[in-house]
């Protein structure tokens, strides 16, 4: 089984913005967007319908990131970890 860290609060990232260059914000994840009840359905089930290609089977949470000084939202897979090695 395998663990976002970033969901889990064990790991911060800001990735750049492809605009201004400056470091953007974490939303959450994407699967949360899809409607009011996504945050309680299963995640590796939700990964099946989120159109994002082997996201479940690589073990990626992709995660919603946002330019405050551009308006400007990506998606950004995040590796998950083993649950092992935590």
């Amino acid at each position: 089984m395998s663990m976002c860290p970033l969901c889990n609060g064990m790991k911060v990232i800001s990735p750049n913005c492809g605009k201004c260059n400056r470091g953007m914000e974490d939303k959450g994840r994407l699967l949360d967007y899809f409607d009011d009840y996504s945050a309680y359905l299963d995640i590796d089930g939700m990964k099946l319908f989120d159109g994002i290609n082997e996201d479940a089977k690589k073990q990626q949470c992709p995660h919603v990131f946002y330019c405050l000084h551009c308006y400007i939202e990506k998606v950004v897979l995040i590796q998950e970890i083993e649950e092992a090695y935590i």
